[in-house]
């Protein structure tokens, strides 16, 4: 498996209607806790003051990272930076 640290802002139009972007807001909570229960998604953190996060992800590789991010509901209105993790010589874990 690898470890990526995925720091995703999100980007919604200020003018999208609110019936639309409720929908995508359950749709992104019901995607994002599936990944995390299936152990793909082990942390996820708010950045206090914005409107974005980092999260950790533990996949098989870039491609299944790339399948897992681009499926998220709202992938369109993202901005990701993605960083692959390699593990520290000086980590006691």
């Amino acid at each position: 498996m690898a470890l990526f640290h995925c720091h995703m802002t999100v980007n919604l139009p200020p003018d999208m209607d609110p019936e639309l972007k409720a929908d995508f807001l359950a749709r992104e909570r019901e995607y994002s806790q599936k990944q995390q229960t299936s152990g793909k998604w082990p942390q996820i953190w708010r950045i206090a003051g914005e409107y974005a996060n980092i999260s950790i992800l533990d996949v098989a590789d870039a491609d299944e990272l790339h399948t897992i991010l681009s499926g998220l509901p709202l992938f369109p209105y993202m901005d990701i930076k993605v960083t692959p993790l390699a593990k520290h010589p000086n980590d006691v874990k």
